[in-house]
């Protein structure tokens, strides 16, 4: 076949070039050619930068050397591999004729490639340097570049430039061989080459014939064919730190850069989903950094792969403490989490903390493969070549049935090897405790010391920081056993019944996040399904033999099925697989879809949990949770969610528990993004569902907070409380209990429109997160929010079918019928509508014993509430005379009983006990809190509730919690007040000098104040008598909360830093250089990087455990600026002494040397006549003339106005 001859390049315009290669694309594959002549011309079809229009006319430009636009990908996302040479140079066409074509060529150290021009993107062609066997000079400054079977010839524009050109080749020969020569590489037939995550044959738009394409790394590469994939000749690679790859259809999809546009279509819908996923892994892989890695890789063995051998491991088993490729990595995951907990060395970077890293570097894969790979024989030994299914079989007998592992003396004997294992926590030894682990040591046994009874608590008291992070790692890890199940038994105690089921389904592509929007019909595929021998296959149609793709029973971890219509069919079901993978089917047939997930549903959940099937549910599936008193150890559980009921199956009792979302007290999600906990608080227990799948994880977590958020508009429908009564009604009630009793008008009044809109959003949303505090709500915004709720209610509180009996008992004349009568009514009410009815009367009680206040007397409230409670818009009056009745016959009409009536007249006696204390003593009181301080611990039966005027002390608070318990103080008795906060996990003492009351304005519902011993004050005041000098300075551990600091240090862990502290400030340095001599105190190598005025912070012993501390001894340090905004660190110490000197020191400089009260004062305050019960934190409000009536009466007899009832 003979080509016209083509002028020169450089007299083209652009913009024919450009064309003219995109036609000759359509031509590539349509001629046979040989070898020789498909090289250029035929791949010329590959577009490039025909999009730089500004260049569209221009003739090429002259041959000088420029940039390459590759060089820096837009944000310099990942490195490019540094150029080693280029320029211009004439190559030779394949058909040996004299007229040579400039190229733009380029050489770096893995790819010789040449371009049409140094302003394209993507290359004519590409050589792998690995697969250039030599380099030679032919005369008139030529050379060629030759290979297995193909030479290429190159013209340079002096002898010069081409002894440059070939002594650059040849370097870069020499150093890929080397590199060569020290991987396994060799074994994938092409030195050098890496193998790829998948390759095949793909339609690329605007040619005829199939390309090969290899997703290699964070690149993925375009060949001829495979002969030439096999060669390393290729066409061109697209860089993925700039790619994008999105769906077009059933088997399309599109590879955008913003250079190109990429169509390519498979021959299946499965294999462009597996197209898609090593894709997506390739722009992942290039937008990672290798910071973790090459600090992990610094230890020789972590360089390869434990399994395979593969070089440059870039994945990570936690807690097996191996580093493996990306291949067994797939596999691993495949074992569960209970084998192998798999994580990213260059994309999980919360997960690598400095603690994780050194772990790695002491343990890694040189003690792994001594304990794991001891037996291996060279005939099961992996290769990076090998196949999936090889790679599954080595890793389920090394890891699962623990083949190969080395035994340990003591294997076999379990009593001695938890003995051994305890021992070994305390210690330096990794090696033995992952062997002891291993080989069946029980990770949470008894360590025989109560204080430390187990070996993670042991491990910490011996200050073994890593040893620490290994055994919490391992907290879930399965024991390996050689008669171990099989995949499909290995959460159930008995084979599963075999269930059969076949049909046609309709399906879309596997996703890897939750579905958020609505799929369409046309997204689904029909498919044959057949359900057998617990597995799913769905295949083209029925006749045929092979199926696209299949889904094990045993690696369903959730089944969920979504409201009627919520995609393109009526009827949906998901199925979520251990794999990260959801799995979308759908039918026209509600029965049809309810076989299919009944049938499903049997397939995978085990007898222990089958009672759960027994009912309709909208989600199914198995979590690891904590429970009770087990909370050292994640277990799995099953659970099934139906309505607002979530019931669940644990291990250790057969029958299912329900737990009622919408009557939860917490309902929050506790960890970071990648190790979140779900919090579950009912009434007399609290269960953590661990986020170990993250994506099974979120889609339980959103079904569970819509489950437990207020469902609709009717009372049965709201959040409830204990007593069955809304969350909605409670908070408002109790609200106005505290804060509104003595306000004038209160419900009469109306809030602000907008303001009491906004709230009643925000409780119909979720009442359970919302707390009001006074200062922040007005009562009349809060009533009025009350009373529009009651009054929007679709069937009323009292319900539109008995609303008119309750309005015509109003007018029965005999009071006892009458009562009567309401009591019959009331027991027909809802359990709800019931409760809330008593709930609200009882209330309204209360605000008419402040009537001579509030001018709300029960005639006024009746006015109020009637219309509201009966909607009738103030046209009935019978409706405020029912609100009237059940207020004055109040205990008789709820059968109130004597128990309750105590309760209610210590909360009103209280109140007025408080507003009488501070209308008495003036302004000067006017703050007073009454709070709850707990002695010694904090446990109902410690509790003290007291008045906290303004003037109190720490010292003072301490002296009257000990008088009113009789505690004596003997000496060396540092009793002291502490601020304890729950969620931070953290501690301060009180100064005794520092008043109360500011403290308790600023604490939050998870901080409470208590009493106690002082243990390490003595230790204190002998390191401060002892000392020289003002100041401290030492190196601690620092660790930033993000969320408030910005130092720009490395976030995922602590770090060194040297501090100063003086009398001033407290500063922070990076490094110290050297000892001054004349001072003591090391030079610091620059100026402090923050520096925090000491009397400014605040101190706090302790820091929270999920932030994996390097040692127990550290404390939390807050700080408040001028703007009053908090800012927040960590630090930790090496020693308790250590921690004890410096939060001594701080006390120091804090306080002006006085640490400790020379002589503590022994007079104690006296105590209140009056215990105030189980009364909350109630601000005293009101001034002398809004209460001197009502509260003389209650002062003088409490019970008053009880009488009556």
């Amino acid at each position: 076949m003979t080509k016209k001859e083509e002028p020169p390049p450089s007299r083209i315009p652009r913009a024919v070039r450009v064309a003219s290669l995109l036609s000759e694309g359509e031509e590539l594959s349509g001629d046979d050619q040989g070898d020789e002549d498909e090289d250029d011309h035929d791949y010329e079809g590959v577009p490039n930068g025909g999009w730089h229009t500004s260049s569209l006319s221009l003739p090429l430009p002259r041959p000088v050397a420029a940039p390459h636009p590759m060089d820096g990908p837009p944000g310099g996302a990942t490195p490019v591999t540094p150029v080693i040479k280029a320029g211009w140079l004439d190559k030779n066409p394949p058909q040996g004729s004299y007229i040579y074509q400039k190229r733009w060529v380029r050489l770096d150290a893995d790819h010789l490639r040449y371009f049409d021009s140094n302003k394209d993107a993507y290359s004519k062609r590409f050589i792998s340097v690995a697969c250039i066997s030599r380099v030679a000079a032919i005369g008139d400054q030529k050379f060629e570049v030759i290979t297995n079977n193909r030479t290429f010839a190159f013209r340079a524009e002096s002898d010069v430039e081409r002894k440059e050109w070939m002594q650059a080749l040849q370097q870069a020969m020499a150093e890929q061989r080397a590199r060569a020569r020290l991987s396994s590489a060799y074994l994938l037939g092409v030195p050098g080459s890496e193998q790829p995550d998948r390759a095949g044959s793909l339609e690329l738009r605007g040619f005829k014939n199939k390309l090969y394409v290899a997703v290699v790394g964070d690149k993925v590469q375009l060949y001829k064919n495979r002969e030439e994939y096999q060669l390393g000749i290729g066409i061109t690679f697209i860089d993925m730190s700039v790619g994008n790859v999105k769906e077009v259809d059933r088997r399309s999809f599109d590879l955008t850069t913003p250079y190109r546009i990429f169509s390519f279509s498979a021959d299946s819908e499965l294999e462009k989903e597996q197209w898609l996923e090593a894709m997506q892994g390739a722009i992942a892989e290039a937008l990672s950094t290798s910071e973790v890695a090459e600090r992990i890789w610094a230890a020789a063995p972590n360089r390869f792969c434990a399994d395979c051998g593969a070089a440059q491991p870039d994945w990570a088993s936690i807690n097996l403490c191996v580093v493996i490729c990306k291949r067994c990595a797939g596999e691993h995951r495949g074992l569960g989490a209970g084998i192998s907990k798999v994580r990213s060395l260059k994309m999980d970077r919360k997960v690598w903390t400095e603690t994780l890293i050194q772990l790695f570097l002491q343990l890694g894969n040189g003690a792994g493969n001594r304990f794991w790979a001891a037996n291996v024989p060279p005939s099961e030994a992996l290769q990076p070549s090998s196949s999936p299914s090889t790679r599954r079989r080595h890793l389920e007998a090394k890891y699962r049935e623990g083949k190969y592992r080395r035994y340990h003396p003591l294997f076999g004997n379990q009593e001695e090897l938890d003995k051994a294992l305890c021992a070994a926590v305390t210690t330096t030894d990794l090696a033995e405790t992952q062997a002891l682990l291993g080989c069946g040591a029980g990770i949470s046994c008894f360590s025989g010391d109560p204080e430390a009874p187990t070996p993670l608590a042991l491990a910490e008291q011996a200050g073994q920081t890593l040893q620490m992070e290994f055994l919490r790692n391992n907290r879930t890890t399965e024991v390996p056993r050689l008669d171990s199940m099989k995949p499909l038994e290995k959460h159930y105690s008995v084979v599963l019944p075999t269930v059969s089921h076949s049909g046609f389904l309709y399906k879309t592509a596997s996703a890897g996040k939750l579905l958020q929007d609505r799929r369409a019909r046309e997204e689904f595929s029909r498919r044959w399904c057949v359900l057998s021998d617990g597995v799913l296959s769905y295949y083209e149609n029925e006749r045929a033999v092979t199926p696209n793709g299949e889904i094990r029973a045993s690696e369903i971890v959730c089944l969920a099925v979504p409201p009627p219509d919520t995609h393109g069919f009526e009827h949906t079901f998901e199925v979520y697989t251990e794999g990260e993978r959801l799995y979308l089917f759908g039918l026209e047939s509600a029965e049809q879809a309810h076989e299919w997930v009944k049938c499903i549903a049997k397939a995978f959940v085990p007898p222990l949990a089958e009672d759960l099937l027994a009912r309709d549910f909208e989600r199914l599936g198995r979590l690891p949770y904590k429970a009770g008193l087990s909370l050292q150890r994640a277990q799995e559980g099953w659970f099934s969610l139906s309505g607002s009921e979530l019931r669940a199956v644990f291990p250790e009792g057969p029958c299912e528990e329900p737990l009622q979302l919408r009557k939860l007290q917490e309902l929050s999600i506790q960890g970071d993004s990648e190790n979140q906990v779900l919090v579950l608080v009912e009434r007399r227990r609290t269960l953590y569902i661990q986020g170990e799948r993250r994506l099974d994880f979120m889609g339980w977590l959103g079904a569970i907070q819509k489950a437990a958020a207020s469902l609709g508009d009717t009372l049965s429908e709201q959040q409830l409380g204990d007593s069955d009564i809304p969350v909605i009604v409670y908070r408002c009630v109790d609200y106005i209990t505290q804060c509104g009793l003595t306000s004038e008008g209160i419900y009469r009044k109306c809030g602000q429109t907008s303001k009491t809109q906004r709230l009643l959003e925000s409780l119909r949303q979720d009442a359970r997160s919302v707390h009001l505090k006074e200062g922040e709500q007005h009562v009349d915004d809060v009533s009025s929010a009350l009373k529009r709720f009651l009054r929007d209610l679709p069937d009323g509180l009292f319900t539109r079918t008995q609303r008119l009996a309750w309005l015509e008992a109003s007018e029965i004349e005999d009071e006892e019928e009458k009562v009567s009568r309401y009591r019959e009514l009331l027991v027909r009410l809802p359990p709800v509508n019931r409760a809330t009815v008593k709930a609200l009367i009882s209330h309204l009680y209360c605000v008419q014993c402040f009537s001579d206040t509030n001018q709300m007397n029960v005639h006024n409230l009746a006015i109020v509430f009637g219309p509201t409670l009966f909607q009738t818009d103030g046209q009935d009056y019978k409706a405020g005379r029912v609100v009237e009745d059940l207020i004055n016959h109040y205990v008789v009409v709820f059968n109130v009983d004597e128990e309750e009536l105590r309760k209610q007249r210590e909360e009103i006696t209280a109140i007025v006990k408080m507003r009488v204390a501070g209308t008495a003593s003036g302004t000067q009181h006017a703050g007073d809190f009454i709070c709850t301080v707990y002695l010694e611990e904090k446990k109902a039966e410690t509790e003290q509730h007291i008045k906290i005027p303004a003037s109190m002390t720490a010292e003072e608070l301490t002296l009257e919690i000990l008088d009113r318990r009789n505690v004596g103080i003997r000496e060396k008795d540092y009793w002291t007040c502490f601020e304890v906060n729950e969620r931070e996990e953290a501690e301060r003492p009180l100064h005794f000098a520092e008043k109360v009351l500011p403290i308790l304005h600023g604490l939050g519902t998870d901080s409470h104040l208590v009493v106690k011993k002082h243990q390490a004050m003595e230790a204190m005041l002998l390191y401060l008598a002892s000392r020289v000098g003002d100041t401290k300075h030492g190196m601690m551990k620092f660790r930033e909360d993000r969320s408030l600091l910005g130092l720009g240090l490395p976030s995922g862990g602590f770090h060194d830093r040297y501090f100063i502290l003086n009398s001033s400030c407290l500063r922070l340095y990076k490094e110290v250089r050297s000892q001054r001599p004349w001072s003591g105190a090391p030079e610091t190598s620059h100026r402090p990087e923050k520096e925090w005025p000491v009397k400014s912070l605040k101190v706090y012993l302790g820091v929270k455990k999920k932030l994996r501390p390097p040692t127990c001894w550290g404390f939390t340090v807050v700080h408040e600026t001028e703007k009053h905004e908090k800012q927040q660190w960590y630090l930790c110490c090496d020693t308790q002494m250590e921690l004890r000197e410096w939060f001594a020191t701080f006390l120091f400089v804090q306080h002006d040397g006085l640490v400790w009260p020379s002589e503590p004062s022994r007079v104690s305050r006296a105590v209140p006549e009056v215990r105030l019960g189980s009364v909350s934190l109630i601000p005293l409000r009101g001034s002398e003339n809004e209460m001197r009536r009502s509260v003389a009466a209650f002062t003088s007899d409490p019970l008053s106005l009880l009488r009556n009832v």
